[in-house]
């Protein structure tokens, strides 16, 4: 059996495997296993317990369970409803101000949560119940927030970021740089969406709400700039030269801890106990995917299926761009099945080689590949935020949530393109901060 023929192979027989219910990670050694003792022999079988653990031995790793504490330890106070609070005092009067209070209260929460479900968790919980009361429809409800909530992985610090960084070997600092400024073309796409859609069907909410004055607008501040400092404080040192992302990762998370007992009275043991158990729980899954593909990467390097599928691609005669569209149709298909961190690790090290042959910018494919997760978060079958947005409001149909949603995945395709007829949009302030790759 040809190289090409045998990846065809894994990829359906991995498929079945993850869609029999088992893990990500389990998943992707039983497959790695398999095809290694078949085609490989016994003695491949011992090199995986060393594959795995080296996979694991990177100091910038350190920085994910960090970035997961400092989002627990936010996610497990009312930030998020102070976050949502704040925008909607200021732009309540605003004609579709109420969902560019989401969709603002999403941006900054999931910049220092680095969590799509977290986001969507807490900003969901204020937002959704608030525009169904001010006459919004539940479709306009639930998914501008389920959307909003995708802005987790790309604006930095992201986990995602951080781990296309260790799967491709390129700088975290400068994958998150590359992230901010795509991620408020999102959020400036979103809100424009909400402002022609309220202009189009009429604002509910003008004639419902209420009216603040100066100093309650000015009185819910105080509860949100110390976490907004601390996500400037954080880039500061990462981009400063004063502490590495691991470092920087480190006293976030300390600094978070200590606001969310400060300012919102978290002293209870068990309560911090939870933050500390859930980041736990968390980050050792994520660290069991990145080891178990790191396994998954050598069967397929050993095989010579990676080499092969490389080869394939780069000999097709085909424009740049083609082959740019093809590698997007790809993502957005894995996207749809499988979770972003799973996606990145399989295919990043394969692509990667593609995308530098064609003369692509790594950094900026790097915001093209998470877009195209974030729309996977919103698209079934799998579609994670649908499901949490789901269980917050269990009476709005899937359906719904998904049709609502669908517009903002429109925002995200027309991102991709405006990236690729700009792509400095990602790669200026990289090369403005730390200079040319």
């Amino acid at each position: 059996m040809d190289a090409l023929s045998l990846g065809l192979l894994v990829a359906f027989i991995t498929i079945i495997v993850l869609f029999s219910g088992v893990s990500v990670a389990s998943g992707l050694l039983i497959v790695s296993a398999g095809f290694l003792l078949i085609f490989d022999g016994v003695r491949s079988l011992e090199l995986m317990p060393e594959i795995f653990f080296g996979k694991l031995n990177s100091f910038a790793l350190l920085s994910i369970p960090m970035f997961i504490i400092m989002g627990a330890a936010i996610a497990s106070t009312r930030a998020g409803a102070d976050l949502y609070e704040a925008l909607e005092r200021w732009l309540t009067r605003v004609p579709g101000g109420l969902v560019m209070s989401n969709l603002g209260a999403c941006a900054l929460f999931s910049a220092m949560s680095g969590s799509s479900p977290a986001t969507c968790a807490a900003i969901g919980k204020m937002g959704i119940p608030e525009m169904r009361k001010r006459g919004y429809s539940d479709e306009v409800a639930a998914g501008s927030i389920a959307a909003g909530g995708t802005l987790g992985i790309l604006i930095p610090p992201s986990v995602t970021m951080i781990v296309y960084g260790i799967a491709t070997e390129t700088s975290i600092g400068r994958l998150f740089l590359a992230g901010v400024m795509p991620g408020l073309l999102l959020v400036s796409l979103f809100m424009a969406w909400s402002v022609y859609d309220t202009w189009r069907n009429g604002s509910p909410e003008v004639l419902a709400s209420r009216v603040y004055s100066l100093r309650e607008k000015l009185e819910i501040l105080p509860r949100v700039i110390p976490f907004i400092i601390i996500i400037i404080g954080v880039l500061y040192a990462m981009y400063g030269g004063i502490a590495t992302p691991s470092e920087t990762a480190a006293v976030g998370a300390l600094l978070c801890l200590v606001i969310a007992m400060i300012i919102y009275r978290l002293w209870s043991p068990v309560a911090l106990w939870g933050i500390l158990r859930d980041s736990t729980r968390e980050s050792v899954m994520i660290l069991f995917i990145i080891g178990a593909a790191g396994v998954f990467s050598y069967m397929l390097s050993s095989l010579y299926i990676t080499q092969s599928i490389a080869e394939w691609i780069s000999g097709l005669d085909v424009n740049r761009w083609v082959l740019l569209a093809v590698v997007n149709v790809f993502l957005l298909i894995a996207g749809f099945f499988l979770p972003p961190v799973a996606v990145i690790l399989m295919a990043a090290p394969i692509l990667l080689p593609i995308i530098l042959a064609a003369d692509f910018d790594p950094y900026w494919f790097a915001v093209i590949l998470t877009i195209n997760m974030e729309i996977g978060l919103i698209s079934p079958p799998v579609g994670l935020n649908l499901y949490v947005i789901n269980s917050i409001a269990p009476d709005i149909p899937l359906k719904k949530i998904l049709m609502g949603s669908l517009p903002y995945v429109g925002c995200m395709v027309l991102a991709i393109v405006i990236l690729c007829f700009f792509p400095g949009i990602a790669t200026w302030l990289p090369d403005l901060v730390m200079g040319p790759a």
